[in-house]
């Protein structure tokens, strides 16, 4: 071995799915025969330890990219120290000298396991000033264009630095948070009433779906005489799966999630009582989504109003509602939706079709969704 492979003990620390640690280990030793391959080391499953043998490190890491599809995550390695807090302040500067530029931004990442006398947090805060001393570029802990990485595994640590696109973000700054656009919709949604398991499939899912959404409201409309016990179960069934969803939402988000509200309105007279507002129904009659983006925006976005989205049941939206809609849509010519689904598809083709003319008008209008 050349003096430039003696650097690090290991050359690669792969990561993968609980299980698939010697389903890699074997694929990686197809691929190079000579490599010393470490499944589960030290017992921590999901890692796979790597030192190439007849392959350079970056060669072995494209071969592994390009062949090993359960290699969820392929890190090279650039150094391999005691889990000692001062052993890694000491080996990082080697680490990071020549990679990160003063005029980039950096984020410390440390992924502990074992058990140690510190912290990850006491490792980020320490190593951060460190690499900040060293190199005087600036910290950003949200979107760095570069990454300290600190894997811990028992008492060794490895060292790297990694672009910051490695990290997979949900929201990134070129990724508008759809949220506030959805606080201006109102979901009007004719009760499925039939048989009691229906009802109650259906209620719940449609609940679910809007509260994912987090519409401004969901508005029960039934139309003419109906049957009282079968809408009660449909009401029911709705604030059940409403619950479940938001329960969740509490839990995961790191906002404050909106609990929608729900209310109940005949169909006829909830047409006549909103119609100085935007009125959207959705049925296979309607004309194809994407050939009204233009009016679409300027129904929706430009104006600061609440918008009303229909969606029929068992039984679609009376035609003589048409006449007092502003549009009426088709989202999936040839195909008849799901009552369930049909709010939360409706939704996405919306917000789909509008997402990249939202960012232009979002500080005219989303400013005063809420309040309006």
């Amino acid at each position: 071995m050349t003096a430039e492979r003696l650097k690090s003990k290991y050359d690669l620390l792969i990561k993968t799915t609980l299980g698939f640690e010697k389903i890699v280990a074997a694929r990686i030793k197809e691929l190079d025969p000579e490599a010393i391959v470490i499944p589960s080391p030290k017992g921590f499953k999901g890692l796979v330890l790597v030192k190439s043998g007849k392959f350079k490190r970056e060669e072995l890491l494209k071969l592994i990219e390009q062949n090993i599809v359960e290699a969820d995550r392929i890190i090279p390695v650039e150094k391999v120290v005691k889990a000692d807090l001062d052993e890694i302040v000491a080996a990082i500067e080697d680490v990071v000298k020549t990679k990160i530029s003063d005029k980039e931004t950096f984020a410390v990442r440390t992924v502990r396991r074992g058990r140690h006398s510190y912290t990850s947090i006491d490792v980020n805060v320490i190593v951060g000033e460190k690499v900040r001393e060293i190199t005087g570029a600036s910290v950003n802990l949200r979107f760095p264009d570069k990454i300290v990485l600190i894997e811990i595994i028992g008492d060794e640590a490895l060292l790297t630095v990694l672009p910051g696109s490695f990290e997979l973000h949900k929201i990134t700054p070129e990724k508008k948070p759809l949220y506030s656009f959805f606080r201006k919709i109102s979901v009007i949604q004719m009760p499925y009433l039939g048989p009691k398991d229906s009802i109650e499939v259906m209620g719940r899912r449609i609940g679910r779906e809007v509260q994912n959404f987090e519409v401004r409201e969901l508005v029960i409309a039934p139309i003419g005489i109906i049957d009282a016990e079968q809408l009660l179960l449909f009401i029911k069934s709705v604030f059940e799966g409403i619950r479940s969803r938001y329960e969740i939402q509490v839990k995961s988000y790191a906002r404050k999630p909106y609990k929608v509200p729900v209310y109940i309105q005949d169909l006829h007279q909830l047409v006549r009582s909103r119609s100085n507002e935007v009125i959207i129904v959705f049925e296979p009659e309607g004309r194809y989504i994407t050939d009204v983006v233009d009016e679409l925006e300027g129904l929706v976005l430009r104006k600061k109003k609440r918008v009303n989205l229909l969606f029929g049941s068992r039984e679609g939206i009376p035609i003589g509602i048409y006449r007092y809609a502003d549009l009426v849509i088709d989202i999936a010519p040839g195909i008849t939706l799901s009552t369930d689904y049909a709010a939360a598809a409706g939704l996405i083709a919306l917000a789909t079709a509008l997402y990249n003319r939202i960012e232009k008008n979002e500080s005219n209008t989303f400013g005063s969704w809420e309040r309006s």
